[in-house]
């Protein structure tokens, strides 16, 4: 590949003939690569690349090669673990633990809906007037596969998955921010052999490549994770055309600890659910809400324990903490905090900044909220939690759905019946009980209420990447006999 060409279609590379952009790692602010984004014109061959290979060739009915390709992909990314998930550490800042974890969770979920897919037998029955129905599942076309920076490679695998291995063809745009693991996957797909257009790489922001996806009249589908508002406007355009769209939006996940809860598991779980990836989570459990009676044994062990977090070079194995993904993003936690205080919240710790280079904020923790603040209301996306007291399990759930997302959430309870009762009463796509974070990919994601549209991951997933079509036949014409003839 030549190092200037870093867009992919029609099974070429090239170069982007858009703006220039420089990615950079936020750990110590040095330059990583120099891109050239593409242009409306380029996102548009993109498209028109996938409408061929979906319309000419036999990729959306071989489902055999299909298999075979993807498996042979999944051989390819476990093969350069290690050097994908260097990449990704370099590019967002997350412990290389953790990108090592994303990696693996990426080749998995390649293998599963490659299994999955071959696994189906399809659905047929004979219906009582000796007519046969058969329930046939076809790939939708050309798919349009939007995901932030947060999880490049992981968040696009739950999207790029299910819908090659349903016959699909793609155009994928990830972050602006975190390009480089994407690049680095597009050249394993070269050199798994998939038929050129089947996958299209292109790069650039939202306006223009993102908005040109979108209302291209060849794209079939989006599948866009990102924030709320982006998410309101991308559904606004597809729903002129009746475009398929699936979305992943944002999350206000409260963790409900019960007072029978073990304190120090509690501890440890709420700065797992809050802090994991800096915070830069959808499902960050960015809320704790916890039981008056324990509340300030809580706050005192959270506080002693987040004071001996290992925060520093993201590529060290002891590091349990980087820093968030750019200037621009910690400016705007910063913000929040400055919010939060000007509310009338009281930060009883962290919020700072930690190094002359690099953008490392210290875990910030805000006690004194109420539920009408900005700080509780909305997604800030970084290490910043917010923690609330509690009388009863119904005040709990009060509480935990009060607000307008309804992503994920946690309860941590010695009483799992009563957990699982509290469970039943939240508005969220997933609830853990006694743990926090796990994604399972054989188990649907997604939220209710603005968190978004649709499911990924397991059955839903590959679901959200196809058209169902009946075929009623009858095996002899006869007349129908309905009229007076």
């Amino acid at each position: 590949m030549n190092d200037t060409k870093y867009l992919f279609i029609e099974g070429n590379w090239q170069s982007g003939d858009g703006k220039s952009r420089t990615l950079i790692n936020p750990y110590n602010e040095e330059r990583i690569l120099e891109i050239k984004e593409a242009t409306e014109e380029q996102a548009s061959q993109a498209v028109l690349a996938a409408r061929r290979a979906f319309d000419e060739t036999d990729w959306a009915i071989n489902k055999e090669k299909r298999i075979s390709l993807i498996h042979r992909l999944a051989d390819l990314l476990e093969e350069n673990s290690e050097e994908f998930a260097v990449a990704e550490t370099t590019n967002t800042g997350k412990p290389i633990r953790e990108s090592r974890l994303d990696i693996s969770d990426s080749a998995a979920c390649l293998r599963y809906y490659a299994d999955l897919v071959r696994e189906e037998t399809g659905s047929e029955k004979k219906n009582p007037d000796d007519t046969i129905s058969k329930v046939i599942e076809e790939p939708i076309g050309v798919c349009a596969l939007i995901v932030p920076w947060n999880f490049p490679l992981l968040l696009g695998m739950w999207k790029i998955a299910p819908a090659l291995a349903a016959g699909n063809t793609v155009v994928f745009k990830p972050s602006e921010l975190t390009a480089l693991s994407a690049i680095k996957f597009t050249k394993l797909i070269e050199q798994s052999g998939f038929p050129p257009g089947v996958f299209n790489l292109v790069l650039g922001e939202g306006l223009p490549v993102g908005e040109t996806l979108v209302k291209h009249p060849e794209t079939d589908k989006i599948s866009f994770t990102g924030g709320s508002k982006t998410g309101q406007a991308i559904n606004q355009l597809c729903a002129g055309t009746f475009k398929r769209v699936s979305l992943e939006l944002g999350g206000k996940s409260p963790l409900i600890i019960r007072e029978d809860a073990d304190l120090d598991a509690a501890v440890e779980w709420g700065i797992f659910g809050a802090f994991f990836n800096q915070g830069e989570v959808c499902v960050a459990s960015s809320r704790i809400l916890i039981h008056q009676n324990i509340y300030d044994s809580f706050i005192e062990r959270l506080t002693k324990k987040l004071e001996i977090i290992k925060i520093g070079d993201p590529l060290q194995e002891e590091t349990e903490m980087g820093p968030v993904i750019s200037k621009d993003h910690l400016d705007k936690i910063e913000q929040y905090i400055d919010v939060g205080q000007q509310e009338g919240a009281t930060l009883l710790t962290g919020g700072r900044r930690l190094a002359e280079s690099g953008f490392y904020l210290s875990p910030a923790v805000f006690t004194n909220v109420n539920q009408s603040m900005r700080i509780v209301q909305e997604e800030i996306f970084g290490p910043v939690v917010t923690v609330q007291s509690f009388e009863s399990d119904e005040e709990a759930v009060k509480l935990a759905n009060g607000t307008k997302y309804g992503l994920a959430a946690g309860i941590l309870s010695a009483d799992v019946r009563k957990a699982e009762e509290i469970a039943s009463k939240l508005k969220a796509g997933t609830i853990w009980i006694n743990s926090y974070h796990t994604p399972y990919v054989d188990a649907p994601w997604g939220g209710y209420k603005q968190s978004g549209i649709g499911r990924e991951l397991g059955p839903h997933g590959l679901a959200g990447f196809r058209e169902v079509k009946h075929i009623n036949t009858s095996g002899i014409l006869q007349r129908a006999d309905w009229y007076n003839f």
